[in-house]
């Protein structure tokens, strides 16, 4: 009996161990990037779990792109966390070299396949790069959970979808990188694992993506964090305040005005014309974002219109 406790305590000890490496693993803080506005967190049923995300390839304060990753490992406890582990080394290494980030995905898919083998182990994956300077996204979907894309203009949300199935599943599986282009002030990505969006209550109703996206729509005008905290809030209203059933991790990003602030106007337009008076300079910077945001508006016409 004596033994069989210490045992216990030592598996214990272990799990505390394992837990305390893997929180180190996730984010501390969310990126400073000019032009938007992040927030993230997870949370595992056990001790452990295979949820994860990550922000990659920015340098606070000046970033010309920033990476978003989430991820959601099949199952929970300590072998999901050290597949999500093994996952994360992959993908920040792989990332660190030359390539799309569809070359990015597929590399990870193969190696990590090669772990994987015949155990039926497998990773979803949500790849999302935002790049600053052309205002575009690119993302990749390995079998993940579509992102939310909503535009306050016209009060639309658009799933960003895309091919691909989970990483683990076929070690020569090729993934495909989707774009769109157009990103405007005030617009609002969410990224999420199936925890949130499959979380029931006590009648067995799902919370779904409605939910989700009507949080957002309440939410528009308030910060990245206030807004995942009013989904995460709802979610735990919804379940009734009970245990939950599978880790959740939720990402938020919106876009706010300092990524259009002389983004069209040369840096070196005062110094081409020092004789130009003040009051002209300004009136060319008042036509110049004037015609940025007509073309804004006529790329979301177009998209539209497809």
């Amino acid at each position: 009996m004596r033994i069989k406790r210490k045992e216990q305590n030592q598996m214990c000890r272990s799990l505390d161990l394992a837990r305390e490496v893997q929180q180190s693993l996730l984010p501390s803080s969310v990126p400073e990037v000019a032009g938007l506005d992040i927030a993230g967190k997870s949370t595992y049923r056990e001790k452990t779990g295979g949820d994860y995300y990550d922000f990659l390839n920015f340098k606070n304060g000046s970033s010309k792109r920033v990476d978003i990753i989430i991820g959601d490992v099949a199952g929970h406890g300590l072998p999901s966390a050290l597949l999500m582990i093994t996952a994360r080394a992959l993908i920040r290494l792989r990332s660190s070299l030359p390539g799309s980030i569809s070359d990015i995905v597929t590399d990870v898919n193969h190696h990590l396949s090669i772990d994987t083998g015949e155990s039926g182990r497998f990773m979803t994956l949500f790849y999302l790069s935002i790049d600053l300077v052309n205002r575009s996204i690119k993302w990749v979907r390995a079998g993940h959970e579509p992102a939310i894309l909503y535009n306050p203009y016209d009060d639309s949300f658009q799933e960003l979808i895309g091919p691909g199935i989970p990483l683990g599943v076929d070690q020569a599986g090729q993934f495909e990188e989707c774009q769109k282009m157009g990103l405007a002030k005030g617009q609002i990505i969410v990224l999420n694992t199936d925890g949130i969006r499959e979380t029931r209550n006590s009648r067995d109703e799902m919370f779904g993506n409605e939910s989700i996206c009507e949080i957002i729509r309440q939410k528009k005008d308030a910060v990245a964090d206030e807004i995942m905290n009013a989904i995460l809030e709802e979610r735990y209203n919804f379940q009734s305040n009970s245990n939950p059933e599978d880790d959740f991790t939720i990402v938020v990003i919106k876009v706010n005005d300092d990524l259009y602030r002389n983004k069209m106007i040369p840096q070196d337009f005062m110094r081409k014309i020092p004789n130009t008076p003040l009051k002209t300079i300004e009136a060319l910077t008042r036509i110049i974002k004037r015609r940025q945001k007509n073309l804004f508006e006529f790329v979301r016409l177009q998209e539209r219109r497809r």
